[in-house]
């Protein structure tokens, strides 16, 4: 199977989890022996843990595997059951599940609603006529960045499931308290029987460039590594001259420096500096000649670290030296 076809078949399930009070770190390690068992799984991809955000009141266990009967095998599966069983003293009510199916994995770094509705047969279609309509409506709202919508799968889920995107909470919000929403629910009284969560995914990432509201494709391990070179370098010279001043020892300024470097790379290198500077590199056209691309970046990076070189030499050999 190739990548593209994996990503066609990958399925995903969110799970909303709420749990006792007290016994976060007794579920934290529960869950993550549970997700250790799921790695063991034919087509296993990734297991995520999220805690509650101001907009996400439950936990969210994400697991994503390369297809819907993997990830069946591992949902039904009599290890997950007994494991189940042993974390039910720390949860309480039932959970929740919805499971999205493609290519359609959590946005980095969107805000999602997740929407699940029971639909009878016979009304399938003015179902579908009246989810239109919502996207109609949602795609006149400030920080929209899209929506699909996914079939009930046999076996897995009864549920219709639809995903919204925005840029933030405070838009999703603006969405789900507009009038506009509020009559279109009164239209669809018939399918009023939903649930819907939100998926708050605040660790954001560095390498998302997507427009439209699709998760951006992960360049490769190698462009991952420079682009953070790129970033790095500077951002950790800079730091460290700016903590020379202090006297720190080593032990210290090294603690410091590198809790400041994580901040500043999160938020301003990457963002501000590398994202856009090598964006056509990292995420090229799919047109785009690959040589070419890749050629034109490695000359760009060259140029770069070569002119980030000489101003450090100047700065800490010519114009000044480190004390």
């Amino acid at each position: 199977m190739t990548r593209e076809q994996s990503a066609i078949n990958a399925a995903t399930v969110i799970i909303g989890e709420t749990v006792r009070p007290g016994c976060e770190k007794a579920f934290v390690s529960w869950q993550h022996g549970l997700n250790s068992m799921a790695s063991r799984y034919p087509g296993f991809i990734a297991a995520e843990v999220n805690p509650p955000t101001a907009v996400q009141p439950q936990w969210s266990v994400i697991y994503r595997f390369d297809s819907i009967p993997n990830l069946r095998a591992w949902i039904n599966s009599a290890t997950r059951q007994d494991r189940l069983a042993e974390g039910r003293r720390y949860l309480e009510g039932a959970p929740t599940q919805q499971i999205v199916t493609g290519g359609a994995a959590p946005p980095d770094t969107l805000v999602t609603a997740v929407v699940t509705h029971r639909v009878p047969p016979e009304h399938i279609d003015e179902f579908l006529a009246w989810q239109d309509r919502l996207r109609l409506a949602e795609n006149k709202f400030p920080g929209f960045r899209g929506a699909e919508i996914f079939r009930p799968i046999e076996g897995v889920q009864d549920e219709w499931t639809m995903l919204y995107r925005y840029d933030t909470a405070a838009d999703l919000d603006g969405w789900l308290t507009s009038a506009e929403r509020r009559q279109l629910l009164d239209e669809g009284k018939r399918f009023s029987d939903f649930r819907l969560r939100t998926i708050d995914n605040s660790f954001g990432s560095w390498f998302a460039f997507d427009e439209h509201g699709g998760r951006a494709r992960t360049p490769s391990r190698t462009k991952t590594s420079i682009a953070v070179w790129v970033g790095l370098y500077p951002t950790v010279v800079l730091l460290t001259l700016a903590l020379t001043w202090a006297r720190l020892p080593l032990w210290l300024g090294m603690a410091i420096g590198n809790l400041l470097s994580s901040f500043v790379m999160t938020f301003v290198t990457m963002p501000c500096y590398v994202n856009p500077l090598l964006e056509r590199w990292l995420h090229p056209d799919p047109e785009a000649p690959t040589t070419a691309t890749n050629v034109r970046g490695a000359l760009l990076i060259a140029a770069v670290m070569v002119f980030w070189a000489v101003v450090f030499w100047l700065v800490t050999v010519v114009f000044w030296k480190l004390p």
